[in-house]
């Protein structure tokens, strides 16, 4: 076998191999690989390095080793090759840029479309949404809205309005500008611009509200929510809820409070301790009470801001034994990680005069 591969590596370097070899050293890397497993298996195994030799050395050896052989080679080989081409393509695809286009680019894009009589992209639509950055670019969104609307009407024979997540995000994009008078638009039943009303709309607006602690928006919210009868839900709760409580309005959360309650929505946890927090902080021991019987339908356990809630109601009304007991009480059924705050929470209510 080492006289064989002696004799291989001699006739390689004879210049009636040069043409063998200068196909391997050919800047076809790919080619060449694939022509090295099909005409010659691997040098350092003592295998020959001619087509001829090949034959005649295989009829030596077990067919089964000699394939054997080239498969292991192709594929310790064929990963490599994947790879290397893979990140290639990966390299060239990141260096593209691709700049984005103003709202206002897009409209002329779409308008153009619409007058030629074409329906634009919805790709198009979608990144002027995303584009909108002043009062400007959402007069042009909701005026492109009622051209489309009218183009699908007129030439498509489409009666339905676009999707609910396309009006979502037309009333984040008005929420993200600050321009909350068009937000209220996406909230109306009967609109020209196709779209279809959502409680997640109403809460980007209502989000806007909260961060800008505006309880006038926040009143026009749910004015235009009840005026299309659009359900309430738990979510809208724990927003208005918030807004009124940073705002001090406690006659605010008691009128929107009654309205959720007797819309039937299941407040969570954290409406209710706002409100039960709220009543506290007021003086409003019947409103604790009251709020603490409709906790208990929903709610097993208490939290350490309800549990409070309670212990200071039984102080407004001269029970401090009740309102030990509560506090014994909450602090045995509390998790482990929120007893520590039991004794910050004693020592405010005592520093509070109760």
């Amino acid at each position: 076998m080492q006289a064989a591969a002696a004799r291989a590596r001699r006739l390689l370097a004879s210049p009636a191999a040069s043409g063998i070899q200068g196909a391997f050293s050919a800047p076809h890397r790919g080619c060449a690989a694939g022509a090295e497993l099909v005409v010659l298996p691997r040098l350092d195994n003592g295998f020959p390095s001619s087509p001829h030799q090949a034959r005649s050395f295989s009829s030596n050896l077990p067919r089964t080793l000699l394939l054997r052989t080239v498969t292991s080679h192709w594929q310790s080989k064929k990963p490599v090759r994947y790879h290397m081409s893979r990140a290639h393509f990966a390299t060239e695809s990141s260096d593209i840029d691709h700049p984005k286009e103003s709202a206002e680019e897009l409209y002329q894009k779409m308008l153009k479309s619409v007058e030629a009589q074409t329906m634009p992209p919805n790709a198009w639509l979608w990144s002027m949404i995303s584009s909108c950055t002043s009062e400007e670019d959402i007069k042009l969104l909701f005026q492109i809205l009622q051209k489309l609307r009218v183009f699908r009407l007129s030439n498509l024979r489409i009666n339905a309005n676009f999707n609910d997540h396309l009006c979502m995000k037309v009333s984040e994009a008005c929420a993200r500008v600050g321009v909350p008078d068009y937000g209220l638009k996406v909230l109306w039943n009967h609109n020209v611009y196709g779209i279809t009303p959502t409680i997640g709309s109403a809460h980007y607006l209502l989000q806007h509200a909260k961060e800008h602690s505006d309880t006038k928006l926040m009143e026009r919210i749910m004015q235009v929510l009840r005026r299309n009868s659009l359900p309430l839900q738990p979510g809208t709760a724990d927003i208005v809820f918030s807004i009124c409580y940073n705002a001090h309005r406690w006659d605010l959360l008691s009128k929107y409070a009654a309205r959720f309650v007797q819309a039937g929505v299941k407040l969570r946890r954290t409406a209710l301790d706002i409100w039960m927090e709220f009543a506290a902080k007021v003086g409003d021991s019947q409103s604790i009470w009251e709020i603490n019987s409709l906790r208990g339908k929903s709610v097993k356990h208490y939290t350490l801001t309800t549990g409070f809630a309670c212990a200071k109601g039984s102080l407004l009304e001269r029970k401090p034994e009740n309102a030990a007991a509560t506090i014994k009480l909450l602090y045995k059924h509390l998790p482990d990680q929120k007893k520590p705050f039991v004794r910050d929470e004693l020592q405010s209510l005592l520093l509070n005069g109760q």
